[in-house]
């Protein structure tokens, strides 16, 4: 049965209101669900996977799309034309002039985890901008326990740069990202249910 997109976006609105962007996480999903987010008057579309945003994106118009995944130089060529934000960007020298970006923080500090530290996170800016990457805010993903303190420091870094967007909370956490400053959450079984299994991530 298809999940009642319209239905689950209503309840996400109810709880956050009407301020905040919205974008649909179709990681795993397939190209039906980012036609029902558009359905259902999504306009931000998110993706984890260059290959799954190359598939959707030729089969579903009407729709900004979001790369949410680690930034590869390789792949960047192959997107750009399609990628209205990059986000999750936590280095200079992958993104070509013009584009549009989040600066990812590693909001836990633990090692392995993306994202650029705290106190690189100014000076990646003003890099960034120096490459002509039109920098328009900041992203982040909670680590371990209470979401809240991490969520409240990404929006304070913002608030510091005068950058207008906060991209932090996901399905778990959303409402605490929400209640700490976020201009934009990422949503994906929120909105579509269950993540299929991953042998079928990429059909």
């Amino acid at each position: 049965m298809a999940p009642d997109v319209a239905g689950r976006l209503a309840e996400v609105r109810r709880r956050v209101g009407d301020a905040v962007v919205v974008v649909a996480v179709t990681k795993g999903f397939g190209p039906d669900a980012a036609r029902q987010a558009v359905d259902a008057g999504i306009v931000d579309l998110g993706e984890n996977y260059a290959q799954e945003l190359t598939a959707k994106a030729a089969g579903v118009g009407g729709a900004h799309w979001h790369f949410l995944g680690h930034v590869q130089r390789n792949k960047v060529k192959g997107l750009a034309p399609l990628v209205h934000l990059w986000q999750g960007v936590d280095r200079p020298g992958v993104l070509p002039a013009g584009a549009r970006a989040l600066v990812q923080v590693n909001l836990s500090g633990l090692p392995g985890r993306i994202g650029c530290t705290w106190d690189d996170g100014p000076g990646l800016v003003e890099r960034l901008r120096a490459e002509g990457v039109e920098v328009r805010g900041v992203m982040g993903v909670a680590g371990p326990g209470d979401p809240r303190p991490g969520f409240r420091r990404l929006a304070g870094l913002a608030r510091d740069l005068g950058l207008a967007e906060v991209s932090m909370g996901m399905s778990g956490d959303y409402e605490a990202a929400v209640a700490e400053g976020a201009t934009m959450v990422r949503l994906g079984t929120a909105l579509f249910g269950p993540r299929p299994q991953r042998g079928d991530l990429r059909r």
